[in-house]
């Protein structure tokens, strides 16, 4: 089988008239992400008060997630539409970058709100000296650039191979289960992508935890008045991650299963579960939006402003 041949995404096979409640709620789903995502970046974009390095990472997690969705969306409401499941090589390689990429800018973009709660907990009276303009937008660019760099060069690699099948038993292009299907010797996809999910996953999750004991180690020295506004900040990144992580478990969990080991329905809601972020999508912009009183003042501003 050549390289400029189709896949067949195999689990939109015999779903019968479901499909058509899939498509709906994935429409839904689809935009209510975006109009969610697009007030927040709007209203930190517009409100200078807001131009701060929390709220921006904040609205850095919003463009990840209106980039993650429009990688995914238009494809997955088109196949359930069609009879033919069918992509080409190169659509799907790129599918699977921009999927793999969203998912490490999430945890590298979780780092740096790590980080700069951290400082801000740890060090408040030298916090402007050390999280400052140049500073933050230097590590906003690495943690776009090392990602796509990462991930994109992974592509690449899998684009080389030569591959003897074309049945994907996903509702998306996964990189591990096309090199699974090469024909060719892969080890040094197997060792790329292990090397790549240490530094995009492993360590930032490593750091994250890191951070927020510390910072739990500082509040308990602290009195009550510092906790609560402690707390008040982190908590929401926290839920983030916690769902996030929920997420990664749940993909984890399925790649570990041999095709037809587990029921059509459940292997479909696991493999929608890591892509859809079912719960994380469309809580990361109501966690900080309903937590964060200066987002939702801008954001009912600006739903006012259009009605």
């Amino acid at each position: 089988m050549g390289n400029g041949t189709y896949f067949f995404l195999m689990l939109f096979e015999n779903l019968g008239c479901i499909k058509y409640a899939f498509f709906s709620l994935g429409f839904i789903f689809y935009c209510v992400v975006i109009y969610f995502n697009v007030l927040i970046i709007l209203a930190v974009f517009l409100e200078r008060t807001l131009h701060q390095p929390m709220y921006i990472l904040i609205s850095c997690l919003s463009i990840n997630s209106v980039y993650g969705t429009a990688g995914f969306f238009p494809r997955l409401l088109t196949d359930l539409l069609y009879d033919t499941h069918r992509i080409s090589f190169e659509a799907c390689i790129i599918q699977s970058v921009v999927i793999y990429s969203y998912a490490a800018y999430e945890l590298t973009i979780l780092m740096l709100m790590a980080f700069d709660r951290l400082v801000a907990i740890s060090k408040p009276l030298h916090y402007n000296n050390i999280i400052t303009t140049r500073f933050l937008t230097l590590l906003i660019g690495m943690a776009w650039l090392y990602p796509i760099i990462c991930v994109g060069f992974a592509g690449l690699l899998t684009s080389r191979l030569k591959m003897c099948g074309n049945k994907l038993f996903k509702v998306y292009c996964h990189n591990y289960e096309i090199v699974k299907l090469s024909c060719v010797n892969h080890n040094i996809n197997n060792i790329y992508g292990l090397i790549v999910t240490i530094t995009t996953i492993f360590i930032p999750l490593i750091f994250i935890l890191y951070s927020y004991v510390k910072i739990l180690i500082i509040c308990q020295r602290s009195s009550q008045d510092f906790r609560s506004k402690a707390y008040q900040t982190c908590i929401p990144h926290i839920a983030i991650l916690l769902n996030f992580s929920v997420a990664i478990f749940c993909e984890l969990t399925l790649s570990r299963f041999v095709n037809g080991e587990i029921p059509l329905e459940l292997d479909v809601i696991l493999s929608l579960e890591f892509i859809f972020f079912l719960v994380p999508l469309i809580l990361n912009p109501l966690v900080c939006g309903l937590n964060f009183p200066e987002i939702l003042q801008k954001i009912i501003w600006l739903v006012k402003g259009c009605k």
